[in-house]
């Protein structure tokens, strides 16, 4: 079985085991998490990026932190629920909702880059992106009950910041502006949304000095390359424009 195969397969017996629904068990299944951690530490022994040692470690601390992780996602879907008034359920966001799988993704695999594995996290989220459309770097930063409603089409980057209680739609890309050389490209070049900030369908924000600043509105198809202060409402003006 290669890496990839393997790795998609954990991911969905990780969230088999905190979100029962999946199998429709009213409980959580009794799983050997012994067995999970050695299903962790054989896909990062896969992949060579550290010693044994480092990821008997990084599997062992993943393992450990399967209750934060279900935590953490109770908030995004508490959010989701909250944002999406044809939601019936919990169990219906957790079974149907491509939003709610991709940022469950994320999570995990920001998780295991912040503990230096790289290529893993990756394909973590290829894989999210490959069942949802919805494409999030999981080297961005991304705050608590986060909400994502249809999903389909959004790009979060990898300098990406996010604060708590954001919401956004489909087609929205928080990018970077094009570069010519790489090398002149480090540090931060996606924007940083603030808290409780709503970006409707399709809106494009790019570069690293942009900033959202809290409770603003973005409307859809809105392109923003420049900081809006706080409490912004911005609008999409369908006047043309020709330049030449």
């Amino acid at each position: 079985m290669n890496l990839k195969v393997k790795t998609h397969l954990f991911i969905e017996k990780i969230l088999d085991t905190i979100f029962p629904v999946r199998l429709g068990l009213r409980s959580k299944p009794i799983q050997d998490l012994d067995e999970l951690q050695a299903n962790l530490l054989s896909i990062l022994d896969n992949n060579i990026e550290q010693s044994h040692i480092k990821n008997k470690e990084v599997a062992q601390r993943f393992i450990d932190n399967i209750d934060t992780l279900y935590s953490d996602l109770q908030k995004d879907l508490q959010a989701i629920y909250n944002g999406d008034p044809s939601a019936k359920s919990i169990n219906e966001i957790i079974l149907t909702y491509p939003g709610f799988q991709a940022i469950a993704c994320y999570r995990m695999a920001h998780y295991l880059l912040n503990n230096g594995v790289c290529l893993i996290p990756r394909l973590i989220t290829e894989y999210a992106h490959s069942q949802t459309g919805i494409d999030i770097h999981p080297g961005a930063e991304i705050g608590h009950h986060f909400c994502i409603d249809h999903g389909t089409g959004i790009v979060i980057g990898e300098t990406t910041i996010i604060g708590n209680h954001v919401k956004i739609y489909q087609g929205v890309t928080l990018g970077a502006l094009s570069i010519q050389d790489r090398n002149k490209s480090k540090g931060k070049r996606h924007p940083s949304i603030g808290h409780k900030v709503v970006i409707y369908a399709h809106a494009i924000i790019l570069g690293g000095e942009t900033t959202i600043g809290d409770n603003s509105i973005v409307g859809g198809n809105v392109w923003l390359t420049e900081s809006i202060p706080a409490n912004s409402k911005i609008y999409f003006d369908n006047k043309f424009t020709r330049q030449y």
